[in-house]
C-alpha cells in the first residue's frame, strides 16, 4: 500500500496544480477579451476635438478630428508588412487651425515612394490618439541624418519636428499615395488561450503516466504475489 500511497498522491497534487494553471489561464483569457472589447469600443467611438492636453494614461485611442495642414517635415520609421515587406510609415508634423504642432501617423509606403516630394497640404483629418510602445533596448537610435527611425518614439520625434508630444494616427487616407494604418488591436498579444490547453494538456499526460505508473506497481506486486 505505501508503494501505492505516495506515487498517487504525487500524481494528484501534480495534476492539480497544473490544472489550477490552465483554469487561470482562462480568467486570464476572459480578463484580455474584455480589456480588447474596451480598447476597440474606444477606437470606434465618435471623433471629439483634439484635447488641449492629450494624456497618454486616459486618452489613448482616443478618436480625434484635426483641421490643418501638413508642413513638409516628416520623418520615416521602418516597417515590414506581411505580405508587402519592408517599408515605412510617414509620420509628418501637422499644424492645425489654431496654430497647434502635432505629429501626423499618415501611414505606409513602399522603399521606392519614401523620397516622392510631398509638400504642405490641407487636410481634414479623423484619426485616434497614440503613444505607441515599441521602443525597448534592443531598438536602434534613430538615423536623423537619413530621417530613418526604427520605432514610434513619440516624444523624441516630437523634438526632432518641433511639436506636441502627440501622435495622431490617421484613420483614413491623406493623399499622396500613402496607405493608411489606423490603430487597432491586432497587436495587443493575447496566447492565454494557447497557455490554457497547454497546461491542460500536462495536467493529462502527468495523470497519465501516474496512472501507467500505479498499474506497473500494482502488477509487479501481483506477479510477487502469485510466486
Amino acid at each position: 500500500m505505501r508503494r501505492i500511497l505516495l506515487p498517487l498522491l504525487f500524481g494528484i497534487a501534480g495534476t492539480a496544480i497544473l490544472l489550477s494553471l490552465g483554469f487561470w489561464q482562462v480568467q486570464r483569457l476572459h480578463w484580455k477579451e474584455a480589456v480588447i472589447a474596451e480598447i476597440e469600443a474606444q477606437i470606434h467611438a465618435d471623433p471629439v476635438p483634439l484635447p488641449d492636453a492629450p494624456d497618454p494614461a486616459t486618452d489613448r485611442y482616443r478618436p480625434v478630428m484635426l483641421r490643418g495642414q501638413t508642413t513638409g517635415e516628416e520623418l520615416h520609421v521602418l516597417v515590414s508588412r506581411r505580405g508587402m515587406g519592408a517599408g515605412f510609415l510617414v509620420v509628418s508634423a501637422f499644424e492645425t487651425e489654431d496654430g497647434r504642432r502635432v505629429l501626423l501617423d499618415r501611414g505606409y509606403v513602399r522603399e521606392a515612394q519614401r523620397r516622392a516630394p510631398r509638400p504642405p497640404v490641407p487636410l481634414d483629418v479623423t484619426g485616434n490618439l497614440n503613444w505607441p510602445q515599441e521602443a525597448d533596448g534592443y531598438t536602434p537610435d534613430p538615423d536623423p541624418v537619413r530621417e530613418l527611425w526604427f520605432a514610434r518614439d513619440v516624444p523624441r520625434m516630437a523634438e526632432a519636428l518641433g511639436t506636441e508630444p502627440v501622435l495622431v494616427v490617421a484613420r483614413e487616407s491623406t493623399g499622396d499615395g500613402i496607405e493608411a494604418m489606423p490603430v487597432d488591436t491586432s497587436a495587443i498579444p493575447n496566447d492565454h488561450l494557447n497557455y490554457a490547453i497547454t497546461w491542460f494538456l500536462l495536467a493529462a499526460v502527468w495523470a497519465g503516466m501516474t496512472g501507467y505508473y500505479l498499474w506497473r506497481i500494482t502488477l509487479q506486486r501481483d506477479e510477487g504475489t502469485d510466486r
